[in-house]
């Protein structure tokens, strides 16, 4: 009975992407929705990207592990979302632009800086689809006569074929149809069935010791690290910023925004109760991360199972395209042209529906094929997160925070912030919380630095910057 639920609803995904595909007639509608979303479609979508096998099944598992104090991870997504939503998005919506490096362009003036950010966004885009698409395997491999591989490759071509039919159009939809199952599955199913299983909470504390009652049981300085690196991650990535470039006007991504990040909040702190719950009926578990799939399969009736099993899926499934179509559109965007204009001088592409979804295409393939290599799943995510925060997130702040920020000091700040990431990784280890701080240390210090000591950005780059943030707000 799980299983089946579970096809029907990988079917229904297909057939989504089939139907909105009709939907997508120009390249602002593949890449952005044509602008138009409102309030319940941005909040839901916004919710279901940010939501996904690590805020889901890691989530859970960290609940397994350190109790309610595994709300943290969930909730610092939750705390960047909220700060995005309230301080940045309005003015974001303004720019009508499509990428992070053309924020950049337009802040600082084309030149370095949008070309450093490009090739570094790029970079981490692909790897979270990457590891976004390895998640398939958890869950996959459990309920189907399939190794890890066949996992992948069957997750991988169901949100490749979605994705590229329709676009952000085909992603939003089915985005709106795996908000509901997350919402019921863990919400409504999984939670309720989990605390009855372990006796209510009178059951959990007679079972299980305090520790797994204390909000800081995970560790005060893995908590900071966590609001340091998903935290204002969720300020700069360009899967992000892609759904914010949805919204139909500025009160629909502050208010759609706010709407999701207390949702987003709530949904850590029910992983966490589950994770709790687990840990007091199944103790011995070979890894955390099996919690989710063992408590939905022994715990949960047939068939309200398969919802839960396919809330994971959704939750997988919305960041990994989510990430795809972020991939696509910084290389179609960004990338691509910067290398056409080093070797030839310039770029004479024009966007087009059709070459938009070509490069969805062949990065969905890409991807699928290196998740297929990259086994260790939470590592390349916090090395990607790590690079990300530390080399874009000060320039990227700056430039909307601080007049006198320049084009040199964005680009020196990024180098300087990923190499320190990067050395910090060889010195303390890539699971260790020193790369981050060293990486934000030295990006903020040669970005002011830098900055003062070189020439004022040109008044021209700044008022047309202004006007653009000026635009009338349309509702």
């Amino acid at each position: 009975m799980n299983v089946a639920i579970i096809v029907l609803y990988l079917v229904a995904m297909v057939a989504i992407g089939l139907w909105a595909a009709r939907r997508a007639s120009t390249t602002e509608d593949y890449r952005v929705a044509g602008r138009r979303l409102g309030p319940f479609f941005y909040t839901g979508t916004m919710s279901a990207v940010v939501l996904g096998g690590a805020s889901t099944v890691g989530g859970i598992g960290l609940g397994y592990t350190y109790g309610i104090s595994g709300m943290w991870l969930v909730l610092a997504i939750a705390i960047g979302l909220l700060i995005l939503s309230v301080v940045f998005a309005g003015r974001l919506t303004r720019l009508k632009i499509y990428t992070v490096s053309q924020m950049l362009g337009l802040r600082y003036g084309e030149g370095i800086a949008s070309r450093v950010s490009s090739v570094v966004m790029l970079a981490y885009t692909l790897m979270l689809a990457v590891t976004s698409t390895s998640a398939y395997a958890s869950i996959f491999s459990v309920l189907f006569p399939i190794d890890r591989t066949g996992a992948i490759l069957l997750g991988g071509l169901i949100v490749v074929s979605y994705s590229v039919l329709g676009g952000m159009w085909s992603i939003t939809l089915t985005d709106m149809m795996q908000f509901l199952f997350m919402t019921v599955g863990i919400f409504l199913i999984l939670l309720p069935f989990s605390l009855s299983a372990a006796g209510g909470w009178y059951g959990l504390t007679e079972r299980l010791d305090a520790t797994f009652f204390a909000v800081d049981s995970m560790g005060l300085q893995s908590i900071a690290t966590m609001f340091v690196v998903y935290g204002f991650g969720m300020l700069i990535g360009q899967d992000i910023w892609q759904r914010v470039f949805t919204a139909r006007s500025p009160g629909v991504a502050r208010w759609g925004g706010l709407s999701a990040s207390v949702y987003v909040g709530l949904y850590g702190v029910a992983g966490a109760l589950i994770g709790t719950a687990a840990a007091a009926v199944l103790p011995v578990l070979e890894s955390p991360d099996d919690a989710f799939a063992m408590m939905a399969q022994e715990h949960v009736p047939a068939g309200l199972g398969g919802v839960v099993l396919a809330a994971g899926v959704a939750a997988m499934m919305s960041t990994a395209s989510g990430a795809l179509i972020a991939s696509a559109t910084v290389a179609r965007v960004d990338v691509v042209p910067l290398i056409k204009t080093l070797i030839s001088g310039g770029d004479e592409s024009r966007p087009s529906l059709r070459g938009d979804r070509a490069y969805l295409l062949v990065f969905g393939v890409l991807v699928t094929l290196a998740s297929i290599l990259v086994s260790d799943v939470v590592t390349a995510l916090t090395i990607a997160y790590d690079i990300l925060v530390g080399g874009l997130l000060v320039a990227i702040l700056g430039g909307l925070v601080w007049r006198r920020g320049n084009a040199l000091g964005a680009a020196w700040s990024m180098v300087a912030g990923s190499v320190g990431v990067v050395i910090g990784m060889f010195a303390f280890g890539v699971m260790a919380n020193a790369p981050i701080y060293i990486g934000l240390g030295v990006s903020a210090v040669v970005y002011v630095v830098v900055s003062l000591a070189s020439g004022r950005t040109d008044d021209a780059v700044l008022e047309a910057w202004d006007r653009r943030l000026a635009a009338k707000e349309v509702n």
